[in-house]
């Protein structure tokens, strides 16, 4: 247990005590100190911190009362305090199943994957040439995926289960036109992937019809999809699958499955008996139950369906030289560059998950997973004959890991008395879900609640129709790491080809990419929190219930919104959560047909994408030249859709990185006009402390955890996006899937999404405090503003608000320095990695532009560095204008510089030095890119996305 320092603010703190008092954790989170803010302040020629948010922050939008939240503490004291609290969260030996099972992560991935600053806190691999080490390992999941389903093509992840399943069926019906809107979902699908299925289809205006899908006739007419569960929630391998499939096909519709990964190392694949698409999550793969998450969705589809699988897929393609890279395929690569024709939210994957979940199965191999798979299956035959033997009902269909059973009268209670968990059903049943972690102890443990001794007789294999007939996972890749020693070298060559915030900053506007503290890390790994079941009873979660509920109220506080929900796992699931709560609000209301959704031709792209699958028609509002949003269109379109306006999203500070001055106006437009406000948080970090969206009129409005509130990115996810409402929007916050409520509003597959990485942003704010948010948020718009400042000489700065002044954020306009060059933002992009730098947000979103968010926490030699490297592209940029060199002989269309580029022959205009070392700095602190510029056209011509 972590111990805990002497508190400098207890009443028994000796006087002398105060200045030798630990620091709080807010000195170690901001880069800068008071002496360095000051020296910034006076670049900026202001006295104070508060001078700056006095010029920037709107003074009728400011917040007008304080934070109430605890005291700042050091990361001995908050570790402590959590200790403590997830200490009351009762840990047993669980059977519960349902779509969460136990595992074991691997030690060597522990340490060198899932707890290494080098893959957690990388980017989302768009700058492809430093991202080669978790594109790679992305690459095997996608082949990993497609080895488990028989299906040619997959992504590389998606969020949980539950939603998976939705996506499964949104690609089904945007495959065929949404014209056939009837839906048929087995009765024996998870319940939460059920829940998700209903607030879905209910919104897309899609007719759910859930029955026996193996018994009961299918409608021929409308029918777009049938979604089935092998092995289903009972764990029963049903009979007449091909059947179904052809019955549905014969329908004309396509055919969703949801599969056990871990069963599909035995079973014979769901494209061998017709489904269309395959879905589920790799959580047995290694991956700490943690309350419900996070943990990697994933779908496979037929070749026909891939371009319009969701969410992001790895290709193969070539370098400048040649040699194989890996990168995004463009036409795939988001769904929500497609706006309001998407039939896809997804932005944020699970990729942190995915690497471990691809890690694990390279660790044990095609013979590991399958000796795994078999274990698990030969138990479960076991205790199937023993209570059979002792003439207990039991389910005797074929099954997989989980068995139906009649429960005796009082097993419940005596199972909770020997520290068992497991699952209630309706009919005085219980479910029993056997898994990785199972012992022979803990069948003889189970068989113990019966009354029953353990049968004598050999466990029968599955009958052959059920195996698989094709090879499992040939590739090298899961071949080859079997050793502790090579699966440490070949986990530490991948993650030197990428570049993370261990190695620079990572400045991409509109993304925060901050510190994510160790002491926020450790609590993630601890027992107590990661190998908690979602679906324990609720005595069971008193530690979880605590934190979570200490996160909504923080988080209430701070967005000055008094309801809170942290189910949605995504920013962008958190934009469907919060639409989703706006349009039963507005159904409540008798008021059903306002459908229209407002939205800024600025957005981000999942804005409309989002407002399309909670059932809005989206119209685009015009913005004027500063960036802002353009009034007099806006009331244009207020007028025009009068009857029918139901929401306005709009993102604050603006996606042009200002405080616009008449956003409460805006507000007050819509609601006047019977509308609702949502606002993108995606920009929180410059307000926490200084405004809210409350304080600005929104009726609800996301929080990305994985930006201000420090849940890593982790090469691109996990990501945690909570919504915040008014008063008269919780009632239609997201409700518990795995409950009662009839209809439910379920986004995720539990009640607190991805729960363990709440701990993160819990130990954040205990840290941080009112205060130390606040400085953060000050020290945000600082260090925005002095790069801007020092950057404005050499790049326009394209869009300012009051006082000439931007917020965390800035849009560095390149097309003056571009001109007729032929040179794109691009180039500019590639030239910032000779450097050893990520390129900013690039031609988002405008065209031509970066977009720079340095954060709270990085240092001013760090800010420095990056302007030093920016001003240096200007002065080359310079000389291709003047002639000095051209375009096609400068270094920014050569670039990224490899190593190899080095060691050989060299003819090009410039130096082997000005390529590699273009300031004295950036030799002692080399990044090289493992490959060079990589050929997106090639890939896309020959999109190759799984391993041969």
């Amino acid at each position: 247990m972590p111990s805990a320092s002497i508190s400098s603010d207890s009443a028994t703190t000796p006087s002398w005590y105060g200045e030798l008092a630990p620091p709080h954790f807010v000195h170690r989170h901001l880069g800068v100190d008071a002496d360095t803010c000051q020296g910034m302040l006076q670049t900026l020629g202001l006295e104070s911190a508060q001078d700056l948010v006095d010029e920037i922050v709107p003074g009728h939008l400011k917040r007008r009362s304080k934070l109430d939240l605890p005291a700042p503490c050091t990361e001995e004291e908050a570790l402590a305090e959590l200790w403590e609290i997830a200490d009351r969260n009762v840990r047993t030996r669980c059977w519960i199943g349902q779509g969460f099972y136990g595992s074991h992560l691997p030690p060597v991935l522990l340490r060198n994957l899932l707890e290494n600053p080098g893959w957690y806190t990388q980017y989302t691999p768009y700058q492809a040439e430093i991202s080669q080490g978790r594109l790679e390992l992305l690459f095997a999941f996608q082949t990993l995926i497609t080895e488990l389903t028989g299906l040619p093509v997959a992504n590389a992840s998606l969020l949980d289960e539950a939603s998976a399943v939705g996506e499964g069926v949104s690609l089904a019906f945007g495959q065929l036109r949404r014209r056939r809107r009837t839906v048929v979902a087995d009765c024996a699908l998870h319940p939460q992937s059920l829940a998700v299925l209903r607030t879905r289809t209910e919104a897309l205006g899609i007719t759910l019809l859930v029955q026996d899908a193996f018994s009961a006739e299918l409608p021929q007419d409308d029918l777009c999809a049938v979604v089935v569960q092998t092995p289903d929630t009972f764990g029963r391998l049903r009979d007449g699958l091909a059947a179904l499939a052809d019955s549905a096909h014969a329908a004309g519709a396509l055919v969703v499955a949801a599969v056990d990964p871990l069963a599909q190392c035995l079973l014979h694949t769901p494209a061998s008996w017709g489904a269309d698409i395959a879905v589920g999550i790799t959580q047995r793969f290694g991956l700490p139950v943690g309350f419900g998450g996070p943990h990697a969705g994933f779908i496979a589809v037929t070749d026909k369906l891939k371009r319009k699988l969701p969410g992001r897929i790895v290709g193969l393609s070539v370098d400048r030289n040649g040699k194989p890279a890996y990168r995004l395929a463009l036409q795939t690569r988001e769904q929500h560059i497609r706006r309001e024709t998407a039939t896809s939210n997804i932005c944020t994957a699970q990729v942190l998950p995915a690497l471990l979940a691809t890690a694990y199965a390279a660790w044990h191999g095609p013979q590991g997973l399958r000796r795994i798979a078999q274990r698990v299956q030969s138990l479960t035959a076991w205790l199937q004959a023993s209570l059979q033997k002792a003439g207990i009902a039991v389910e005797t269909d074929a099954v997989f890991g989980t068995l139906t059973a009649e429960a005796p009268a009082g097993l419940f209670a005596a199972a909770d008395s020997a520290g068992i968990s497991v699952r209630s059903l309706a009919g005085s049943r219980v479910g029993l879900s056997l898994d990785e972690t199972t012992t022979v102890a803990d069948i003889h443990a189970i068989l113990g609640l019966f009354g029953a001794s353990a049968s004598s007789q050999v466990p029968a294999n599955l009958a052959t129709p059920w195996l698989r007939t094709s090879e499992l996972l040939p590739q090298e890749v899961f071949g080859s790491y079997h050793s502790e020693h090579e699966m440490l070298r070949f986990l530490t060559r991948l993650q030197h080809r990428d570049l993370s915030l261990a190695q620079s900053m990572i400045p991409l506007g509109s993304c925060t990419m901050k510190l994510n503290a160790a002491a926020e890390m450790i609590p993630l790994t601890w027992p107590s929190i990661g190998q908690m079941h979602p679906y324990v009873p609720a005595t069971h979660a008193r530690g979880y219930a605590e934190i979570c509920t200490d996160l909504e109220n923080w988080l209430s506080t701070i967005t000055e919104l008094p309801g809170c929900s942290l189910q949605p796992n995504a920013g962008s699931q958190g934009e469907y959560a919060g639409l989703i709560a706006i349009r039963a609000y507005l159904q409540a209301q008798g008021q059903a047909g306002r459908d229209v959704c407002l939205i800024p031709a600025s957005a981000h792209g999942t804005n409309p994408a989002s407002a399309v699958l909670a059932g809005f028609r989206v119209v685009t509002v015009a913005c004027s030249d500063n960036g802002d949003i353009d009034l007099r269109d806006l009331h244009l379109k207020v007028a025009e859709h009068a009857e029918t306006l139901g929401a306005l999203m709009i993102t604050y500070p603006s996606t042009h990185g200002v405080f616009e001055e008449a956003v409460a106006e805006v507000c007050a437009i819509v609601h006047q006009a019977g509308g609702q406000v949502y606002m993108d948080g995606a920009n929180m970090n410059a307000q926490v402390g200084l405004t809210s969206p409350g304080a600005i009129g929104a009726d609800v409005c996301h929080v990305n955890l994985h930006k201000t509130f420090c849940i890593p990115h982790g090469g691109g996810g996990p990501g945690m996006g909570p919504i915040c409402v008014v008063e008269h929007l919780c009632p239609y916050l997201p409700t518990d899937p795995a409950s009662a409520i009839d209809p439910p509003i379920a986004i995720s597959a539990t009640h607190y999404g991805s729960a363990s990485i709440l701990t993160i942003s819990w130990m954040y704010v205990r840290m941080m405090g009112a205060s130390g948010l606040t400085s953060a948020t000050r020290v945000a718009l600082l260090n925005a503003n002095y790069m801007a400042t020092r950057l404005a000489d050499h790049f326009p700065v394209l869009y300012t608000g009051r006082n000439d002044r931007v917020a965390h954020e800035f849009i560095l306009d390149l097309r003056p320095l571009l001109g007729e060059s032929g040179l794109t933002v691009e180039d500019v992009a590639k030239r910032l990695m000779d450097y050893g730098f990520h390129a900013p947000t690039v031609s988002w979103p405008v065209a031509g532009t970066i977009m720079i968010e340095p954060t709270e926490s990085e240092s001013r030699e760090e800010l420095d560095r990056y302007c030093e490297a920016l001003i240096e592209i200007a002065s080359e940029l310079d000389a291709i204008r003047s002639g000095a060199i051209s375009a096609a002989d400068s270094p920014l269309h050569y670039a990224p510089h490899t190593q190899a580029d080095l060691l050989g022959s060299w003819d090009r205009a410039y130096t082997r030095e000005q390529a590699a070392f273009p300031l004295p700095w950036v030799a002692g602190r080399k990044f090289w890119p493992f490959v060079a510029r990589i050929d997106n056209a090639y890939g896309d011509r020959n999109l190759v996305c799984a391993c041969s």
